[in-house]
């Protein structure tokens, strides 16, 4: 039997353990794929402190494989796969949708509730050398030239970015600004998006240095500290009498929310995609502009990862990453928690997957 390594859940309430199990053998309908990297997520951390009955409840079952940024190579498939090539790059999308009830039917895979049961979250994931897929032809994304060691994170960090501001995009006019509250995994993606779908100017706000210089070149015009009692005199005095179209709030912070609701223009969009559990203390009437929306989501559609991965492979899409084996994975977890992270963590099995 060829066994391989896996950074697995394997009890409830129990940090993620590197463990020996067997290559997966694909069945009927299912690609295996070869993977070249997987990116992590601060949703990693929080399933493996998951308590039982949360876990049972959603329908996960111990133990299974993290990882759910993933993209490698098709290495094999079982009978009734057709349209595919050994060795063909591939990205892995995220949701794990049917594909049949009413809200795939309509697009919107993020709300299917088949979704809340998939790779690397109930079901075996990425953080392993190999990982099955079913229904390829519906959750492979071919990447064509683009790398697949840096493909994983456009899945889910990449697709929620691209969620968020094609939503808040609606809103926004050429002669507008776009704020965008946090920079680190989501907000490069949200930053370059909103430079690129949109014509407005792009303001970025965080509390690190790092990661307001990494804005600037991400395509924001404006950065900004982090959220304060004097961001909102920052914030005009930066952009002066242009509107705030649209805010799209990587944090979601009792005090973001409302500095967001402040900042925002008659007709603007509210984003608020950060889970800090912060909510809108002001009332409903007043609390905000006239004409304003305010929307939450958790996840991404389809359409959203096809989109981002044409884009990354047109190069109007960066995708920076810091790369770890995966023998160093808490290490790559302790950097993203620490917020010491340049890009976002990419890990490769050992030795490197990539060709």
């Amino acid at each position: 039997m060829t066994v391989m390594t896996a950074l697995r859940i394997v009890e409830w309430e129990r940090s993620a353990e590197l463990v020996e199990v067997p290559v997966p053998e694909p069945g009927p309908g299912q690609v295996r794929v070869r993977v070249a990297g997987c990116g992590l997520c601060h949703s990693d951390l929080t399933m493996a402190a998951m308590p039982a009955s949360v876990g049972r409840a959603l329908g996960w079952q111990v133990p299974f494989t993290l990882g759910h940024e993933t993209a490698g190579w098709i290495d094999a498939w079982g009978p009734g796969v057709e349209g595919v090539a050994e060795g063909q790059p591939v990205a892995v999308a995220a949701p794990a949708s049917c594909g049949r009830c009413r809200d795939c039917r309509r697009g919107l895979e993020s709300g299917c509730a088949a979704g809340l049961v998939g790779r690397g979250y109930g079901r075996d994931g990425g953080l392993a050398a190999f990982v099955l897929v079913d229904d390829p032809a519906r959750h492979l994304l071919p990447l064509g030239t683009l790398d697949p060691f840096v493909a994983g994170p456009l899945t889910d960090a990449g697709a929620t970015s691209h969620h968020a501001v094609a939503r808040i995009a609606r809103r926004v006019r050429g002669d507008g600004a776009v704020v965008v509250l946090g920079v680190g995994g989501l907000g490069g993606f949200v930053v370059q998006l909103a430079s690129v779908l949109t014509d407005a100017l792009v303001v970025a706000v965080d509390p690190v240095e790092a990661r307001r210089r990494a804005a600037c070149g991400f395509g924001a015009a404006v950065v900004l500290d982090g959220v304060g009692p004097d961001t909102d005199e920052a914030l005009r005095t930066a952009i002066g009498e242009t509107a705030v179209d649209a805010v799209v709030d990587l944090v979601g912070s009792d005090e973001t929310i409302a500095f967001a609701a402040s900042s925002l223009a008659p007709g603007g969009s509210l984003a608020v995609v950060g889970a800090a559990g912060g909510k809108l203390r002001r009332p409903v009437y007043g609390g905000l502009p006239r004409d304003a929306e305010l929307w939450t989501f958790q996840g991404s559609d389809l359409v959203d990862a096809r989109a981002v991965v044409e884009l990354a492979a047109a190069g109007r899409l960066r995708v920076d990453v810091d790369p770890y084996p995966l023998s160093r994975v808490d290490e790559a977890y302790a950097a993203m928690e620490a917020g010491t992270l340049t890009g976002r963590a990419v890990v490769h099995p050992d030795p490197p997957g990539r060709r």
